[in-house]
């Protein structure tokens, strides 16, 4: 017997949507509004600094000379694989958990639109203290880290009988 998609996790697709639209168009505004590596003052613990990373998360593998460009691209497919596969597996109702690998799969599809299309990602979020500057991140690097959190929030949440009926 098939599914209903609006009965399983899928029918959080919109929020992967939402992540995308919100992280491709912040990207735009930058790479239109800086130049590159130009910093835009907004408070005084926070900048936009427009950045390219042809590396992972905090620039991991950023020097290796190109190839990391197609490792990085096909390690975020298979999550985004692998998780539309669990969001169809899960019930709709099971809300933290869908929210979560929407988030993840829709920060994942933004950074790997940018791999993809440009060759790097685009990074402009830049949070410091005095001279000590946060690596440089992006909405799709966010949407990530939020959706890592809730699932580990879930685990923390769920109570063990639920645990062990899975």
């Amino acid at each position: 017997m098939r599914k209903s998609i609006f009965s399983t996790g899928l029918r959080w697709l919109w929020l992967v949507v939402v992540v995308i639209a919100v992280d491709f168009a912040s990207k735009q505004w930058i790479m239109n509004t800086l130049m590159l590596h130009e910093s835009m003052h907004v408070m005084p613990f926070f900048n936009f600094f427009y950045a390219h990373n042809y590396g992972a998360a905090f620039s991991f593998l950023a020097d290796k000379g190109g190839w990391q460009r197609w490792f990085f691209a096909g390690i975020a497919t298979a999550i985004v694989i692998a998780l539309l596969v669990m969001m169809y597996r899960t019930a709709a109702s099971n809300k933290l958990n869908n929210i979560a690998y929407a988030l993840i799969i829709g920060g994942a599809a933004g950074n790997l639109f940018d791999r993809a299309y440009h060759g790097f990602v685009v990074d402009f979020i830049d949070f410091y203290v005095g001279d000590w500057h946060f690596a440089t991140f992006n909405i799709a690097d966010s949407a990530i880290c939020i959706g890592a959190a809730l699932i580990v929030l879930e685990g923390f949440l769920s109570p063990a009988s639920k645990r062990a009926k899975n």
